[in-house]
């Protein structure tokens, strides 16, 4: 009997902070990946293709032309084809139903990704003291952020066939929130890797204004993908003739507009991103100060090619390559950020 629990009991083994560090960054290049793809979805306006959310069965896509036609049949029961693509062919719309689809299935492979390394690291007992909390935590919020998707589709499949853009700014910044907390967690654990005695880097005050101001411009970024604010003037530094125009129409009250009036935000969305620049050159100037000069000069090149990249997206017409390149940009100036961050607010031994 005893020797049967024995088997039973998992095999101790030392904590590998190196490994989980690994296999925490190759999910976050998962979710890199994810939030390209699904701004290629929302650039192609294929988001409301599948009308249904089957966390399970939805994995498996149609297989012959009555499973697909079938998939068709409930897509022309929607407000969008009804209102916006009566007449498309069965052709057509798998075009958009391809995107849809992968853009769900890289969400089950991401799930999948992050819960079984986990369990098997929890089997192990190989998760360092302190970890397991946060990398629970970030489970629950992948749980979370595939509902949040399927909250966002909701809301075009009733009555207008489009997708709240406050919804989709939740679920840009929640896959962004996700994104940050692999990265940070990945860091520490590279870091005590290397020292075992290492404590955890504290966010400087100065990295999170930064941060605090991307977050800003990011969810303006979604408002302005949710409201095809893009497309309102594609000249640049200004508006038309104008820095704004003056004959723009006004909501009411005045603080909906910075929600709701496609001008008014593409308007806030060119200029904070100067508010942002301007933030991560103080960070890289404290980067470069202590000698960090790989993440200050990381920082220095992110936030540049991500302004060429907006006005570019501007410029062309919101081509959706350029303004695809400019979405995954964002991302990878956070993962800059949180990178000089992390080296600067690791405590020195």
């Amino acid at each position: 009997m005893a020797s049967h629990i024995q088997s039973r009991t998992p095999p101790r083994a030392e904590a590998q902070p190196r490994a989980i560090s690994r296999w925490l960054l190759a999910v976050a290049a998962l979710v890199f990946l994810m939030v390209v793809v699904g701004g290629i979805t929302r650039l192609t306006e294929s988001g409301l293709s599948m009308t249904r959310w089957e966390p399970v069965s939805g994995a498996i896509p149609p297989l012959n032309e009555a499973q697909w036609q079938a998939e068709f049949d409930q897509y022309r029961a929607s407000p969008e084809y009804q209102k916006v693509n009566s007449g498309m062919s069965l052709a057509q719309f798998k075009d958009i139903f391809f995107w849809e689809y992968v853009h769900r299935l890289l969400g089950r492979v991401i799930g999948l990704a992050f819960a079984l390394p986990l369990l098997w690291f929890a089997w192990r007992r190989a998760i360092p003291s302190g970890y397991g909390w946060r990398l629970t935590g970030l489970l629950a919020l992948g749980g979370l952020q595939g509902a949040i998707g399927w909250w966002m589709v909701a809301s075009g499949l009733v009555d207008r066939p489009e997708v709240s853009h406050i919804r989709l700014a939740v679920h840009l910044l929640t896959a962004l929130l996700i994104f940050a907390g692999l990265v940070w967690i990945a860091l520490d654990l590279a870091r005590l890797a290397r020292d075992p005695g290492a404590r955890h880097a504290r966010m400087p005050t100065l990295a999170i204004w930064t941060l605090s101001l991307l977050a800003l411009q990011l969810l303006f970024g979604a408002y302005v993908a949710g409201l095809d604010a893009g497309y309102a003037f594609a000249s640049w530094p200004l508006m038309g003739d104008e820095l704004f125009p003056s004959g723009a129409p006004m909501l009411e009250p005045l603080l909906v507009n910075f929600v709701d009036n496609p001008i008014v935000v593409q308007f806030v969305h060119r200029w904070l991103a100067f508010v942002v620049a301007a933030a991560v050159l103080l960070l890289a100037a404290a980067a470069w100060n202590r000698r960090l000069h790989l993440a200050a000069s990381a920082m220095v090149a992110a936030v540049t090619v991500q302004i060429a990249l907006g006005i570019a997206t501007l410029l062309s017409g919101v081509s959706i390559w350029i303004a695809v390149s400019h979405q995954g940009m964002a991302v990878l100036l956070l993962a800059a950020i949180l990178y000089a961050a992390h080296r600067l607010g690791a405590p020195r031994r």
